[in-house]
């Protein structure tokens, strides 16, 4: 992975954003210069400069605080996605590739190729609209929506390596299904995966800001990036600031969790990373 850093700049430059959030995320109650639900009406509709860099809200809100406290909404939800929908995945794609047969027509041709039929986005926001707005309930509905890609990942991944000569060995020994799944299977599956898990990391702030954006996801007065640019929308001309902000924290959390998945993907591929490597 080093190798993979070191010749891609860029690579390099998308994990420092990533773990520039991460920390933002996990320190924003000492890093933030204010409250973000402080409202202070004489400072309505501030301009960057001054005592608030990057100005405030239509309520005189601080934007930067907003900003760092609305990483940890993106991070936490995004981190929790994955981590659900990954688990979840993981396992239902394992066994319908290791037990074939009926089981996997189940689970793949019914359940995987159902919920993969439907728009992701659109099944997330009927979802959320069901369940009504709130974190919990966006982490639920993300999860719902996302975890048939981990499924047909896993799947792909278990139906390649369970023919291999080294896992027909193991089963000839008279290892069983779980010691060769644990043993044998999942350290070659993972990789894969944590590359379709950091790119669902982008994904799933995006998910998360658009049903905030809609009023379906993160309740207010907790900041979101979604729910800040829904708020700057009657703003866009006499206030642009409102709007640049959140929509530049979006594009940069984003555009580094794509950036950082396709170096992962480098890295796992033995062949590009020969040729990195030189």
């Amino acid at each position: 992975m080093a190798s993979v850093i070191h010749n891609n700049p860029i690579a390099a430059l998308a994990l420092a954003i990533v773990v520039l959030l991460l920390l933002t995320a996990t320190l924003a109650p000492w890093i933030a210069p204010a409250s973000p639900t402080e409202q202070q009406l004489s400072k309505r509709l501030a301009a960057p400069g001054g005592g608030s860099w990057l100005g405030s809200d239509e309520l005189g809100r601080d934007i930067l605080s907003r900003i760092i406290y609305g990483s940890r909404v993106s991070m936490s939800v995004s981190l929790c996605v994955v981590l659900a929908a990954g688990t979840l995945g993981l396992l239902m794609g394992s066994v319908a590739a290791y037990f074939g047969g009926w089981t996997d027509r189940i689970i793949n041709v019914v359940a995987i190729n159902t919920f993969l039929a439907f728009p992701g986005i659109l099944l997330a926001i009927a979802l959320a609209a069901f369940l009504g707005p709130g974190v919990g309930r966006v982490i639920l509905a993300l999860t719902v929506t996302g975890w048939a890609g981990y499924a047909r990942l896993a799947r792909a991944q278990v139906a390649k390596v369970r023919e291999l000569e080294y896992v027909q060995a193991a089963r000839s020994l008279g290892a069983q299904g779980w010691r060769i799944w644990r043993a044998h299977l999942l350290p070659n599956i993972i990789p894969p995966l944590l590359v379709q898990a950091t790119v669902g990391m982008a994904t799933a702030i995006l998910a998360e800001s658009t049903l905030s954006f809609l009023g379906l996801g993160v309740l207010q007065p907790t900041p979101s990036w979604g729910s800040m640019l829904s708020d700057a929308r009657n703003h866009l001309f006499d206030a642009p600031h409102l709007v640049v902000s959140p929509a530049l924290a979006i594009m940069l959390a984003v555009f580094s969790f794509n950036l950082l998945g396709d170096a992962l993907r480098d890295w796992v591929d033995p062949q590009t990373r020969a040729v990195l490597g030189r």
